[in-house]
């Protein structure tokens, strides 16, 4: 005996005798024997891999993202659209109607079908045509699930038989109907292939599988044979013929009665294109979502991996802070704004939403908008000294224009300032005051590199020169909303910086889950910093520039924000359980902001109404005090350059360096009203390359905020003394001018 009939003899041996008097028996491999060779026959099925040696191919499952509550978002889209559903949320009629048109003999054969197979290869090979047809649902399914192609050849058929026979033994005819009515295609529509009966119930009647009637089960039957041939939206006459014939052919098997043919083959195609997977909520924050995610796993686990994605996103503070925007800037012609918050101590993304009028430009102003930062930076500059020790009511520097020329950083020019002319101030009431001299000498006192630290260890990631116009926010690329809502997050979490965080946990289609959410925030300020910080914060909205949003919290603290020519307005503020940033401005280019309504849009007006009225409904119940101090700051000698001695100015007591976030006194005008506040100043008259960095001035810089020459200050008062018996004025229309 030659060594290759040895070899045909072991494959024969090998394998099960009843599968090869199935296969050599059936009409299927004797029309294939004669039409190419028994020998041609023994060796493809030789060479076909095992079920239990192959995997499954990917199907093509969109992914999924929910919002914090469990609501979905909405589908990350793909080209192939699938929902697996159970047994039990399919149809009897849909199951009946697909097996009499697909495989009536599906609940008898054991995976193949000789007698069909026998009837389409003889017509096959008589027409001399690719052998096509006589697959039964089993065969369909390891096609989809192990083959991929359907290449209607001899080779194709056997490797399906053969795979059917396998995994019609290892699994149950329920088991394996559920499978293909899962994956099987039933057509595409708008470039996105439905796969599966739901994806398909979705798109051609715009309803969940189980509430399909029997002519749409029929309908949705009849698509597999040839999806495109037979697609009711292309064509309609096509697919109520296809329909009707699997009508006829289940009252054939006795499925349903004659009588409930004839009705079901009177009615309507009943479509209804279905935008389910089409359909989202709060798009700018799920195209972030969606960018995390490609990032993280790629995009074809993304967009096909079938992932249910869990976020950190709040749909009722979604909700409040579009109502606040849209009651603020009702107009069609008005600027745009922002709102994004962030849960201090997690960086959970809390809202991200920006005003409806500007959600059609596909631009996400909260999180990718760079713009310049005003006033706002002025919080470092504050975290900066406090961190080297210096005492904000012992330091004093003068409140003056400012024209000279520093050693190191060059022309130094500031036109605007609050106070009395030539007065001396403390760094306390400077912030009050929000006093652009002052803070422009205190910051190169302490150092410009050394705020760009401190602004970046509290969160900002936007480039940073380390100069002294970014202690007016004037910055070389500008900082996002999410930036500034992180950065203030550190503060109100006692000096713990944690990343923005939009995701808590995904899970995969094999049940595996991985957890984004968890993160060790780091340690990058002690809680006597911040909370040194926290108590002027808190006095800028009860006593300062901020009073607008005051929403009668006393533990809530903010800061406010112009850009030169108020281009840009801001307020970044915080309570211990959620810090928000608020910004308004236009997004195409440099647009000044001085006739909204017949209001110069500034840091304290807008920014601080906005600011209120979405804080007070998103923080209703949660106003709490801030733990107490257990790291005090040591305050120690401070000798600036620039310092001054006090002049024409009130002495301020020192807050004992021990001292807890001890509130103001509660204080609130009758209703909540708020106070209409200082304006905020220009730092006007700034010719680009005369604010420090080596005499360059990032276009932007400046934007003081004080209530404007010869104005009276707010005095800079110990937390224990700050607001007793007051209440914030009452606000008045278009208040807080004062250029």
């Amino acid at each position: 005996m030659h060594a290759r009939q040895r070899r045909r003899k072991r494959n024969r041996a090998g394998a099960p005798d009843a599968l090869r008097a199935l296969l050599l028996g059936s009409a299927i491999a004797l029309i294939a024997a004669i039409a190419f060779g028994g020998a041609y026959v023994d060796a493809v099925w030789s060479s076909i891999t095992p079920l239990a040696d192959r995997h499954p191919l990917l199907l093509g499952t969109p992914s999924e993202v929910f919002a914090a509550d469990g609501e979905r978002l909405g589908f990350i889209q793909s080209t192939a659209l699938r929902t697996p559903v159970a047994w039990s949320q399919i149809p009897a009629a849909l199951k009946n109607a697909t097996v009499a048109i697909e495989d009536q003999r599906f609940y008898h054969n054991n995976g193949v079908d000789p007698t069909s197979i026998a009837r389409a290869a003889v017509a096959d090979i008589t027409r001399g045509e690719a052998l096509q047809g006589a697959s039964t649902i089993t065969m369909q399914l390891v096609r989809n699930l192990y083959l991929g192609n359907d290449l209607k050849t001899i080779k194709q058929k056997l490797a399906e038989a053969k795979l059917a026979i396998e995994y019609n033994k290892a699994h149950g005819k329920r088991e394996i109907l559920t499978s293909y009515l899962n994956d099987v295609t039933y057509g595409t529509v708008g470039g996105q292939s439905a796969l599966g009966v739901q994806a398909a119930s979705r798109i051609f009647f715009n309803r969940p599988v189980w509430q399909i009637d029997l002519a749409q089960a029929a309908l949705l039957a009849g698509l597999p044979q040839a999806p495109s041939s037979y697609n009711p939206f292309l064509h309609p006459s096509a697919a109520r013929a296809r329909r009707n014939e699997v009508l006829a052919k289940m009252a054939e098997l006795h499925y349903i009665s004659p009588l409930q043919a004839k009705v079901a083959e009177r009615e309507p195609l009943g479509l209804e294109h279905g935008y389910y997977y089409a359909n989202l909520l709060e798009g700018f924050f799920f195209e972030y979502v969606r960018q995390e995610l490609i990032e993280r796993y790629g995009a074809t686990t993304v967009e096909d991996g079938g992932l249910k994605v869990y976020t950190t996103l709040n749909l009722s503070f979604q909700r409040q802070a579009r109502e606040a925007i849209q009651s603020i800037l009702p107009e069609s012609g008005d600027p745009a704004a922002a709102i994004v918050s962030v849960e201090p101590g997690s960086g959970y993304i809390r809202a991200m939403t920006e005003s409806p009028a500007y959600e059609r430009s596909q631009f996400n102003l909260a999180a990718d908008a760079h713009r310049q930062a005003g006033s706002t930076f002025k919080a470092f500059v504050l975290l900066t000294a406090l961190k080297q020790g210096v005492n904000p009511y012992t330091t004093y520097y003068p409140s003056k224009p400012l024209h000279f020329v520093d050693p190191r950083w060059g022309p130094i020019n500031i036109e605007s300032y609050s106070g009395t002319l030539g007065a001396s101030y403390n760094i306390a009431t400077a912030l009050m005051q929000s006093n652009d001299p002052i803070f422009t000498l205190f910051d190169i006192d302490l150092g410009p590199p050394n705020v760009k630290r401190t602004a970046e260890e509290a969160g900002i990631t936007a480039p940073l020169l380390g100069n002294p116009a970014e202690a007016l926010g004037g910055l070389k690329v500008g900082v996002s909303p999410l930036e500034m809502a992180d950065a203030y997050a550190t503060i109100a979490s006692g000096g713990y910086r944690a990343r923005p965080v939009a995701i808590t946990k995904v899970v995969f289609p094999d049940g595996r889950v991985e957890n984004l959410g968890k993160q060790h925030p780091q340690k990058v300020f002690s809680n006597g910093v911040t909370g040194e910080a926290t108590k002027l914060l808190q006095r800028y909205i009860t006593a300062g520039l901020g009073t607008r949003a005051y929403y009668g919290c006393p533990y809530a603290g903010g800061k406010t924000g112009t850009s030169n020519n108020n281009v840009d307005a801001w307020f970044v503020g915080f309570t211990a359980h959620l810090s928000s940033a608020v910004w308004i401005g236009y997004p195409q280019g440099r647009v000044p902001m001085t006739d909204v309504g017949g209001l110069t849009v500034e840091g304290p007006n807008l920014p601080a109404e906005l600011w209120h009225d979405y804080m007070a409904k998103a923080t209703e119940g949660a106003c709490t005090p801030f733990p107490p101090i257990t790291e005090p700051v040591e305050f120690k000698p401070f000798f600036g350059q620039y310092m001054s001695s006090p002049t024409n100015a009130t002495e301020v007591p020192v807050v004992p360096s021990t001292a807890t976030s001890t509130p103001h006194a509660q204080a609130q005008s009758p209703g909540g009203a708020r106070s209409p506040g200082g304006g905020e100043g220009q730092a006007g008259a700034q010719a680009p390359g005369q604010l420090g960095g080596g005499g360059q001035q990032p276009e932007g810089a400046g934007g003081g905020e004080g209530p404007g020459e010869g104005a009276t200050p707010p005095e800079a008062r110990a937390p224990s003394e700050a607001g007793q018996g007051a209440s914030p004025p009452e606000r008045g229309p278009g208040a807080g001018g004062g250029h």
